[in-house]
């Protein structure tokens, strides 16, 4: 599988007017490390955020809540889409993305963006769970909406894995969950990916970007351990229902023509002990 470039090719002509880039969840983990990939390739930056703050060299940010009041989302999304040809929709949660994204869609046509970038989880339409339902119905509202776009379906990120085997960690009795398998990318990976995406043209659904290694979630949480000098005794089980029969065929696992970031889960642990 093909490795995804460290660096964007700023030389795209759909961006030579340096027109600005309206970036959501733009202050998030993932929009941390897109905006200064933007700043590089030499285009001033819009961050819609909930909270005011302090504009920087070529970013500006301008307050919008996207979930909040309807006519007020409104107002503030034709603010910040004035001039805008392009949008990197990154804000998300655990509930109500296919709101969020049906309204920046409504906004989006309003203001004549000529790309819309959205970011989506691998898995969407097949993970029988709230959080991918509605990136799946937000994927529809994005490619229903008429505009040019592209999406871009990526694996957790390493940031989520650690996270979650922290907590796990915490038992008593180390859970492993048989069958259930994730593929963790690195968050610069796919930030990478991303504004590379941003500054072509619009490419409709890509192919999907996971992490280089496959692990049971038993060994993300082992590898967490082994970090810290660590052991702990594991709790085998069988997650149950529907969710444990997808994941156990590995819906939420990348396919054959993904590609693949370059950090592995080791490496990330490593640089976090480090720090």
């Amino acid at each position: 599988m093909a490795n995804t470039a460290n660096t964007a090719n700023t030389g795209n002509t759909a961006n030579t007017a340096k027109t600005p880039v309206l970036v959501t969840g733009g202050t998030g983990n993932l929009g941390r490390h897109v905006v200064p990939l933007l700043r590089a390739a030499g285009l001033p930056v819009r961050v819609l955020s909930r909270q005011e703050r302090a504009g920087e060299d070529g970013v500006t940010y301008l307050r919008g809540d996207l979930l909040g009041d309807a006519a007020q989302a409104a107002a503030d999304l034709d603010a910040a889409l004035a001039g805008v040809h392009t949008v990197l929709h990154l804000a998300g949660g655990p509930k109500g993305d296919d709101v969020a994204t049906r309204r920046l869609v409504d906004a989006a046509r309003r203001a004549g963006v000529r790309h819309l970038v959205y970011i989506s989880v691998i898995g969407a339409d097949a993970v029988p769970l709230g959080y991918f339902r509605a990136k799946h119905a937000a994927e529809q509202a994005v490619a229903g909406s008429g505009l040019p776009y592209t999406v871009l379906r990526a694996a957790q990120f390493h940031d989520l894995a650690l996270t979650v085997v922290e907590k796990m960690a915490k038992l008593p009795l180390l859970p492993a969950p048989g069958g259930v398998r994730w593929q963790p990318v690195d968050v610069r990976d796919v930030a990478a990916r991303l504004v590379e995406l941003a500054l072509g043209e619009p490419a409709g659904t890509v192919a999907d970007l996971a992490g280089p290694e496959v692990y049971e979630m038993g060994e993300l949480a082992k590898g967490y351990l082994a970090a810290h000098g660590r052991t702990r005794r594991q709790l085998h089980f069988r997650l149950p229902g529907k969710v444990g029969r997808a994941y156990r065929a590995g819906t939420n696992l990348a396919p054959a023509d993904a590609e693949h970031g370059r950090r592995t889960w080791e490496e990330f642990l490593a640089e976090r002990l480090a720090a």
